[in-house]
């Protein structure tokens, strides 16, 4: 059910990477920064969310797939936000 998630890390680690090579920024901190974010994030919304609503679901194996994807569509939000700050960040220091 985690693939979703892995894959977003993944996408989430390269993305700012190349984001940040692209600005001329240093790339490892903005992937460290992406990732920790993104991960931050997941782990948030798996604690409240999904916890809180997994008993609703339970027998419905439709239902709990998806309720197990909305960490990382929330995740995926929240690196977008992060990278839209970093982005506002190094267009400041131009």
């Amino acid at each position: 059910m985690l693939h979703l998630a892995r894959f977003a890390g993944i996408a989430v680690l390269v993305w700012f990477y190349l984001s940040a090579k692209e600005k001329g920024e240093s790339p490892l901190n903005w992937a460290i920064i992406g990732l920790i974010g993104y991960w931050i994030t997941w782990w948030v919304i798996k604690l409240t969310v999904v916890s809180a609503l997994s008993g609703m679901v339970a027998k419905n194996p439709m239902g709990t797939f998806l309720l197990y994807q909305i960490p990382a569509l929330c995740a995926i939000g929240a690196a977008f936000l992060i990278r839209k700050k970093l982005l506002a960040d190094a267009a400041e220091k131009d």
